[in-house]
């Protein structure tokens, strides 16, 4: 099963883009979260988002990723509004716990961003290769091999940790614990002991990366020795203009 950060392969304008312009287009998308606090300009950002997605081919996984993020986002809406107590009082909750506009406008700003800021880099990992990351980190950015690595290394460990997470909740689901339980706190206090299994399995993985990769002579690469060229095309152009025009709006609403 795909994680949700693995590569889809396609031929589409978003796969075609510089590996630069998807991280910087992505990275502006982000900060245009924070620079801006008008809710239709982050909720803007959304759709672009998902436009975005849906030109590149890959709106279910955006969508599965925007669906678990408002599961998510729900949770932090109510803990935001329960406990800010300025502004006018909308209504008054049992235990006489007042509701305020400012709560809610608050919180709702504070999803949103949530949502409008995890999109792009979820949705440009998507469709871009980890090797290209790392060559366009070392040879555009000028950022020393190891350190651009350890970076698409732990990107690339993510999805296999899931995966493993997943497998060993279904063998001990098996052995009769009671994983699908709808209680929140007993959910989570059976999740602390897959953190031991986990924990070892990771160490074994890290541990036979590095031996693979001191026997193709990490230590000795260098800038420069990488066999793709990242040159600028017309579509990089229009996705600088893109986020040029993004951070205007932002900075004039």
């Amino acid at each position: 099963m795909s994680g949700f950060l693995d590569y889809i392969p396609g031929t589409s304008p978003l796969h075609r883009l510089n590996p630069l312009s998807k991280l910087g287009l992505s990275l502006v998308l982000c900060a245009c979260c924070f620079i801006s606090d008008v809710h239709l300009y982050i909720l803007g950002i959304i759709a672009l988002n998902l436009l975005l997605a849906a030109s590149g081919g890959i709106i279910r996984r955006a969508l599965k990723m925007l669906y678990a993020l408002l599961k998510f986002s729900v949770v932090l809406f109510i803990l935001q509004v329960l406990f800010i107590r300025d502004g006018n009082v909308l209504f008054t909750l049992p235990l006489n716990i007042p509701i305020t506009d400012k709560g809610v406008m608050f919180s709702l700003l504070f999803v949103l961003r949530l949502l409008a800021a995890t999109l792009p880099l979820a949705i440009m990992l998507s469709v871009m290769q980890m090797s290209e990351l790392s060559g366009v980190l070392v040879e555009k950015l000028r950022i020393p091999y190891k350190y651009a690595f350890g970076l698409t290394t732990a990107i690339r460990f993510i999805p296999i940790f899931m995966a493993e997470a997943s497998d060993i909740m279904m063998a001990q689901t098996a052995r009769g614990v009671e994983f699908d339980t709808r209680n929140f706190f007993k959910k989570v206090r059976l999740l602390l002991p897959l953190c031991v299994p986990l924990l070892v399995s990771s160490v074994k993985r890290i541990d036979r990366g590095a031996i693979s990769a001191e026997l193709r002579g990490f230590n000795y690469r260098k800038r420069g020795q990488s066999f793709h060229q990242y040159k600028m095309k017309t579509l990089d152009l229009a996705a600088g203009l893109l986020a040029v025009a993004l951070v205007f709006l932002a900075i004039a609403v």
